[in-house]
């Protein structure tokens, strides 16, 4: 099992950053993928950004490219989310996820099997 709990989430105003935060507990040797997605009301869940376990390999929705950062320190078990240039429709519940697979696109290709969700942590942009 393993265990993921987000922060770091809060009200923004538009244009503004905010970063976010997954500590992850337990069978952390196989939290290989780690990442985000978000989930505004009344929509599905979407991708966000993903990033293996060296962190030599990311991916992002286009959406996000070129203002959005993910990384992770291993030695903490955490993988971050630097949010710039918020939007006011990227208001959304933000859930990390970790997973076994070492391929980052078939974690994303495959989102209602990934291994393990957090909680989530709401984002607001206020315009």
């Amino acid at each position: 099992q393993v265990q993921l709990v987000e922060s770091g989430g809060g009200l923004v105003q538009v244009g503004g950053s905010l970063s976010l935060s997954c500590a992850a507990s337990g069978r952390t040797s196989t939290t290989n993928t780690m990442g985000w997605f978000r989930q505004a009301p009344g929509t599905e869940r979407e991708f966000v950004a993903v990033i293996n376990w060296s962190g030599g390999r990311t991916r992002y929705a286009d959406s996000v490219k070129g203002r959005f950062i993910i990384s992770r320190d291993n030695a903490k078990n955490t993988v971050l989310l630097q949010m710039n240039n918020l939007k006011p429709e990227e208001t959304a519940v933000y859930y990390c996820l970790s997973d076994r697979a070492r391929d980052i696109n078939i974690v994303v290709s495959r989102p209602k099997t990934i291994d393990y969700w957090g909680q989530g942590t709401q984002v607001t942009v206020s315009s």
